[in-house]
């Protein structure tokens, strides 16, 4: 006889629907660089839940203590081996094979979380480990292939048991999305979860500090977690005779933009600058030169001087000008759509600014491009 049993609690439950919620949202972000403070918000949303659940694994919670899953790998490859079967055997709790995810999933979501921050941190130049950027920033590529996978992994599992679920529902008509929505399931135990007043307080102010956090990071987004360590460089006081010789005639490019060989080049023949001649006195092309080569690519820790010096590896002899002619920017650039570049706001590829607010402050953040509709 089966019995209507009260078996996960509403901190469960609400853990469920909001993990569910955020892995959508940290997924769909994921591709979008403007949407990267989201991305990292939800991220620590989801690693900040993985916490809770954690605790809420090592409390005397009758179906979710860590102590109540199954691990046996006999009881793992018989369920698996029987999936399809009348057989099956019936689990109160967590069956073995959701016993494994689930912890998988918690341990490759918490490794994921934390990867993500260190790429942050390392890529970016922003969050809780900012300051690794000055000294690991030549390792953002490793951070965050290490960080990818991680969350591959993950979504893996979650597949894998999304899967399981839904094999449940079609084969032996178990719907265990209705059973993690209202709390019960029809099983041969009167065992009904009870929860003690401390248990109750603990799970709804975790998650209740879980979404404080999450709103707190998305409506302020200078919070430590977030933190942009980047400053905005006032090239107009750090070095006032390039600052005006370059923003007279057009925009104004960082020095980081660019390698060496290539401002060396640039300054060399001023007298056919992009078709102009902007010729100048020897001193001045003296003075601007050293300083352009002093602040070039080579000697920055931003991702965009990084990865710009990556893409020429391989043209030694092929000395690049401008930089929309880059096989990075190009690499960046490849999904927007030609309109973008017609638009009145835009006018130009080498319009950077239109898209890039703060580009003449020598900031090219993810999180700040706004692209103009086409």
């Amino acid at each position: 006889m089966t019995n209507k049993t009260y078996v996960w609690s509403l901190f469960t439950r609400l853990f469920h629907l909001f993990l569910v919620l955020a892995l959508v949202v940290v997924y769909l972000s994921s591709e979008e660089d403007n949407l990267l403070s989201w991305h990292v918000a939800f991220g620590y949303f989801m690693g900040f839940l993985f916490l809770g659940r954690v605790a809420w694994g090592f409390m005397d919670v009758r179906y979710s203590r860590f102590r109540d899953f199954n691990f046996n790998i006999d009881d793992l490859i018989h369920y698996m081996t029987h999936i399809f079967s009348d057989k099956k055997k019936e689990y109160a709790g967590h069956n073995p094979a959701a016993s494994w995810a689930i912890v998988a999933m918690i341990l490759l979501g918490i490794l994921a979380v934390i990867s993500g921050t260190l790429a942050y941190g390392t890529q970016e130049g922003m969050g809780v480990l900012a300051f690794l950027n000055s000294t690991f920033f030549k390792e953002m590529e490793l951070f965050e292939e290490i960080h990818e996978l991680f969350a591959n992994a993950f979504m893996l599992v979650v597949l894998m048991h999304i899967a399981g679920v839904i094999l449940d529902r079609v084969l032996h008509s178990k719907n265990a999305i209705d059973s993690m929505i209202w709390g019960y399931k029809k099983i041969a135990t009167p065992e009904s979860l009870t929860l003690t007043l401390w248990q109750k307080v603990f799970g709804l102010f975790w998650i209740g500090v879980a979404v404080g956090l999450l709103v707190y990071m998305l409506s302020t987004p200078t919070n430590v977690l977030l933190a942009d360590a980047n400053i905005p460089v006032d090239y107009q006081t750090e070095h006032t005779l390039f600052y005006d010789e370059c923003i007279s005639c057009h925009t104004l490019y960082a020095p980081f933009l660019l390698p060496k060989k290539s401002w060396v080049k640039m300054m060399d023949t001023l007298e056919d600058h992009f078709g102009d001649d902007a010729s100048l006195e020897p001193e001045d092309v003296a003075t601007i030169k050293a300083y352009l080569v002093q602040n070039s690519a080579e000697t920055s820790t931003k991702e965009a001087a990084f990865y710009i010096l990556e893409s020429i590896k391989s043209q030694e002899d092929n000395i690049t000008l401008a930089i929309t002619k880059m096989p990075y920017w190009k690499e960046k650039h490849e999904r927007i759509e030609a309109s973008i570049f017609k638009n009145k706001k835009v006018g130009k590829i080498s319009n950077c600014k239109a898209c890039h607010g703060d580009f003449e402050k020598g900031l090219l953040n993810d999180k700040d491009i706004k692209i103009p509709k086409g």
